[in-house]
């Protein structure tokens, strides 16, 4: 299945969603007005697009419906999906495909939003290019977590750093660098424990790792990844503006997009903080984590059909 096919299969309850909403909108009127305007602003954020994106899309809007003297219903509907793809761009990057090797990307998010799976399958994508991976299981706290990522690793074919649950995490990323730096890998993929409930320590454990980094592995491309469960809707939203308060987030990870009707929470996330979304999953296949396409992405909001 190509890329455009699985993110239009990943988004389908979302589409649903927003077409239940925002197409209910446009087919109930036959002219623009203010009334249309005011509709469409309610029916996105209704579709979990949040307040923020909803009024600057709809105020983008009626400036392009104005300046382009659009009148028919399905034109400006085209116009809006055209403003959802630049709004989304601008918060989207295609720089993951072009990482400099060699590379540190430390991974971060609350337990349960997909945080291992999503390092086996960048792993995975990583090691289809042809890269050396090393993977860090620094999420010492959780044996289940040493545990999954050592399959992800046997299902990578990528070698995995382990400690004894409770372990120091800067000392298994210590044992990670070494081993990075003996394989020559290009990439070191770092998993953290997901205690947000005390950002103090995590803060700390944070740039603990972060200096054994600079200190044992260094001259290295740096990338930390957020990875946040698109179920949550807002909450979503709620933890990247947490967790940018005590890390330098580099990139978003938004899971679970297909089984949710909430996707809309990229637009929110696109609108409210600046920082790209690098990687979706749509899907739990080992080659359901796609790049993020700011443009297949918002046809894959109102379109089902693949020749759209």
């Amino acid at each position: 299945m190509g890329i455009f096919k699985k993110i239009v299969s990943g988004l389908a309850k979302t589409r649903q969603n927003i077409a239940n909403s925002v197409g209910n909108v446009f087919k109930a009127f036959s002219k623009v007005d203010e009334e249309l305007f005011e509709e469409l602003e309610e029916a996105l954020i209704l579709a979990d697009c949040g307040v923020v994106a909803s009024t600057q899309i709809v105020e983008k809007l009626r400036q392009k419906v104005k300046s382009e003297k659009l009148s028919d219903p399905e034109d400006v509907r085209s116009a809006m999906i055209e403003i959802i793809a630049q709004t989304m761009g601008e918060a989207a990057s295609d720089t993951d495909r072009q990482i400099p090797y060699p590379a540190v990307i430390l991974v971060i998010g609350v337990n349960g939003v997909g945080k291992t799976t999503t390092i086996g399958k960048l792993a995975t994508n990583f090691v289809a290019g042809g890269s050396n991976v090393v993977l860090a299981a620094a999420d010492t706290f959780r044996a289940a977590a040493i545990d999954q990522l050592e399959v992800w690793a046997g299902r990578a074919n990528c070698t995995i750093i382990k400690h004894q649950e409770n372990s120091d995490p800067a000392a298994v990323v210590f044992d990670a660098c070494v081993a990075a730096k003996s394989r020559q890998a290009d990439v070191l993929i770092v998993d953290t424990a997901g205690r947000l409930h005390n950002k103090k320590n995590l803060m700390a454990e944070l740039e603990k790792i972060s200096r054994v980094v600079n200190r044992e592995f260094p001259n290295t491309h740096r990338e930390t990844f957020l990875v946040l469960d698109a179920t949550t809707g807002q909450n979503a939203l709620s933890q990247a503006k947490t967790f940018s308060e005590i890390a330098d987030i580099t990139g978003i990870v938004l899971t679970k997009l297909d089984g949710t009707a909430k996707g809309g929470i990229v637009l929110a996330i696109a609108a409210e903080l600046d920082i790209p979304v690098r990687y979706i999953g749509v899907g739990e296949g080992q080659d359901d984590l796609q790049p993020f396409d700011a443009n297949a992405f918002a046809k894959g909001l109102f379109f089902d059909n693949t020749d759209e």
